[in-house]
C-alpha cells in the first residue's frame, strides 16, 4: 500500500476519533519524556566523569521544528518540551522554528501566542519560515508577536549539518 494512502487513512481516522487523537498525542508525549530523561541522564553521567581541567564547556543547543497544525500537539508535546528544555536547562540554547501549518495555527490561537511569549521570556529564540508564513498570509501577525520571520531553508540545513545542534521535529 502506498505511503500516501496510509497517511490518508490515518489522517481520516484521527480526524474522526478525538479519543484516538488524544491517545496518539499522549503516546508522543511519553516518547518525548523518555528521550528527555535519557538525554538528561546521559549528560549527567558525562558531567560526573568529566575532567574539570578539560576544555571549556561547549554549549548544548536544541532546535525544535514545529510543523504540526494540531493545537493538541503544540500544547501537550511541542511547547511543553521546548519550554522545559530551556527552563530546566536541559540545553543551553533552545530555538523554536515555526514551519508550515503551525504558522497559521499560531497566528490565530491566543493561548498558543501566550505560550510563545512565555517561552520567549524564558530565553527561547523563536523564528518562523517566511515562505510558510507568507503562504498563509500571517507574516506580519507573527512579526507582531516578536518572532523573527525570515528564510529558514538554509539556516535549518546549517543546524542539521552542525554536530553542535540537536534537531527535533513536532
Amino acid at each position: 500500500m502506498a505511503a500516501a494512502t496510509i497517511r490518508g487513512r490515518m489522517s481520516a481516522a484521527l480526524k474522526g476519533n478525538p479519543m484516538l487523537r488524544r491517545h496518539v498525542a499522549l503516546g508522543l508525549l511519553a516518547v518525548v519524556i523518555c528521550v528527555a530523561v535519557i538525554a538528561f541522564r546521559a549528560g549527567r553521567a558525562r558531567s560526573q566523569h568529566a575532567d574539570p581541567a578539560a576544555a571549556p564547556h561547549e554549549p548544548s543547543r536544541l532546535a525544535v521544528v514545529w510543523t504540526s497544525g494540531d493545537a493538541d500537539v503544540a500544547h501537550r508535546v511541542c511547547f511543553m518540551y521546548t519550554y522545559n528544555a530551556k527552563r530546566a536547562k536541559w540545553f543551553d540554547e533552545v530555538q523554536l522554528i515555526v514551519w508550515g501549518p503551525s504558522a497559521r495555527l499560531l497566528a490565530g490561537d491566543k493561548d498558543l501566542q501566550a505560550y510563545v511569549k512565555k517561552m520567549q521570556d524564558a530565553g527561547v529564540d523563536v523564528k518562523a519560515c517566511v515562505s510558510c508564513a507568507n503562504s498563509y498570509g500571517v507574516s506580519e501577525k507573527l512579526r507582531g508577536l516578536g518572532i523573527e520571520v525570515k528564510g529558514m531553508g538554509k539556516p535549518l540545513t546549517d543546524l542539521l549539518q552542525d554536530d553542535g545542534w540537536k534537531v527535533i521535529t513536532f
